[in-house]
């Protein structure tokens, strides 16, 4: 009797396997055939991957045409150690009745760079007094790039021009006071040092192999965010915004897109192996803020200008003596040139370099030592490489017919020789360059001679003194001063106070100034 309940129970089973088939099927052909019978009806497919894409699937060719992995985390990691986070402070000028600065020795920043700097150091320099007489500090904020071991620091000349005190915090957040060895506003760059040994640095690279399309990284400290990358390509080479205000300016930027904000000023443009091609100078926008293109100070150019610094005080620059502009098209038409390209020579000034080699209003400059020179811009960055008495070889076009000639380098005053070497380690102290005067001023002045300070920046005159930019030096504690040599064997090994008398060229009476070594 139990072995016939066995088997309908087995059948009933089967039944049950049998009618869970037939629905799987039902089910899965609904799925697979809906899309094509119910017009409209979408299926989603979501994939899940258990790990990450593997780093550098993407490639590029490098100068070998061999394939390299365009990654950016191991540049990165290479370069932000030796980029530096700069803090500026300035002691402005006293402030008047109703709180408006009394004359002093402000300095304004020309326009472009009030936008560049704007929100950091206020529209002009300084701030409202909350009281008449208290001088008011502002606080200014850069980058800077580690160029050596021993504490050297390039930035940019306007993220320190005139600060009574400079702080440098590294990217390990160790913060040191920095002392400025020189300046050079032509090129907006200066050179600040800070009291440590065994640094990270950065390698220059000809920045005359880097070409436009290229990738390149941005380094710095934009609006306050320490050790910011951000990725771009070179745009441009070559370019000139006007945005410097010096006489002797020379603007040859190379552009990028990659992201540049304020607080970048002074930082590292790099290329994909981690070397330094530029510094980050400025940016083209009309807000102040980033909105498509930076520029940066050339790194062959740089290097002109750190070296002169570290070995003489001052850049020791050589000068053609012409003005120019670049050739186009309608400058062709206009002049009747035989030519589409290269710096057209609109006059030369006498007894200057060019006057010497024979260059003439109407030549066509096309080369400088085998460069091809196509912009006017271009054409200052090379010859700012050269110092005084350095000679080049030109090639002009003049009416059609190619002339090579030989020009030696003169410097500012026409003279193919050096400034005067004022790099003393006591004047970096002062925190000033100096010059001596012409015996014209001086008789001009009724003076027997003198010293002037062509630039202030950190030191002890900014710090302790109300002295302006342009004062002449006439004594130094009594003692007659008429070159920069005497002032700096004089200062060597002084002590207490100091009490320096002297002159402006357009303020009536002597002046004197007080300070403690």
């Amino acid at each position: 009797m139990v072995e016939p309940k066995i088997r309908w129970n087995m059948k009933k089973y089967k039944s049950y396997i049998i009618s869970g088939v037939i629905a799987l099927c039902v089910s899965l052909g609904v799925v697979i055939l809906a899309p094509e019978i119910i017009p409209g009806l979408k299926t989603l497919k979501i994939e899940h991957i258990s790990g990450a894409p593997v780093p550098g699937a993407v490639f590029t060719l490098n100068k070998e045409n061999e394939l390299v992995p365009l990654d950016f985390t191991a540049v990165a990691g290479q370069v932000m150690d030796a980029v530096v986070h700069i803090k500026s402070t300035q002691t402005n000028a006293l402030a008047g009745p109703g709180g408006q600065p009394a004359p002093g020795p402000h300095r304004e920043l020309p326009d472009p760079f009030r936008d560049f700097f704007g929100d950091f150091f206020g529209p002009r320099f300084y701030y409202e007094a909350p009281h008449p007489g208290v001088p008011q500090p502002s606080v200014g904020s850069g980058s800077g790039v580690i160029i050596n071991s021993e504490g050297y620091i390039v930035t940019n000349n306007h993220v320190i021009a005139g600060a009574s005190d400079i702080e440098v915090t590294l990217h390990d957040n160790r913060t040191y006071k920095a002392t400025v060895i020189g300046t050079d506003p032509s090129t907006d760059l200066a050179l600040i040092q800070i009291k440590e040994k065994g640094l990270p640095t950065l390698p220059f690279v000809n920045s005359d192999d880097v070409r436009v399309g290229e990738w390149v990284l941005a380094v710095g400290n934009p609006l306050n965010l320490n050790s910011t990358v951000t990725a771009g390509i070179v745009s441009a080479k070559s370019r000139n915004i006007n945005i410097l205000q010096d006489q002797y300016a020379i603007e040859s930027f190379i552009q990028t897109d990659a992201a540049i904000n304020p607080g970048n000023s002074g930082g590292a443009l790099v290329n994909l192996q981690g070397g330094l091609i530029g510094i980050n100078t400025a940016i083209a926008s009309p807000t102040g803020a980033y909105a498509g293109y930076g520029f940066a100070v050339p790194s062959n150019l740089v290097s002109k200008v750190v070296e002169d610094l570290l070995k003489y005080g001052v850049v020791q620059r050589g000068y053609l003596g012409v003005t120019i502009r670049g050739v186009d098209g309608s400058l062709a038409r206009e002049k009747d040139l035989e030519v589409n390209t290269g710096v057209y020579v609109d006059s030369v000034m006498d007894e200057s370099a060019a006057s010497d080699a024979g260059i003439k209003p109407g030549d066509v400059i096309q080369e400088i030592n085998g460069y091809k020179v196509a912009t006017a811009p271009q054409l200052l960055e090379l010859v700012g490489r050269y110092s005084p008495g350095d000679e080049l070889k030109l090639k002009v076009n003049r009416k059609g017919k190619e002339r090579e000639l030989k020009v030696e380098l003169r410097n500012r005053n026409g003279e193919a020789r050096y400034v005067a070497n004022n790099k003393r380690e006591i004047l970096n102290v002062l925190g000033a360059e100096f010059e001596e005067i012409s015996p014209s001023l001086a008789k001009k002045l009724n003076i027997e001679g003198g010293v002037k300070i062509s630039r202030l920046y950190t030191g002890k005159l900014m710090k302790h003194t109300e002295l302006k930019e342009g004062f002449i030096i006439t004594k130094v504690d009594g003692r007659p001063v008429q070159s920069v040599e005497q002032l700096a064997n004089y200062m060597q090994n002084k002590e207490g106070g100091v009490l320096l008398e002297g002159v402006y060229e357009d303020v009536p009476g002597v002046h004197y100034y007080a300070f403690g070594m």
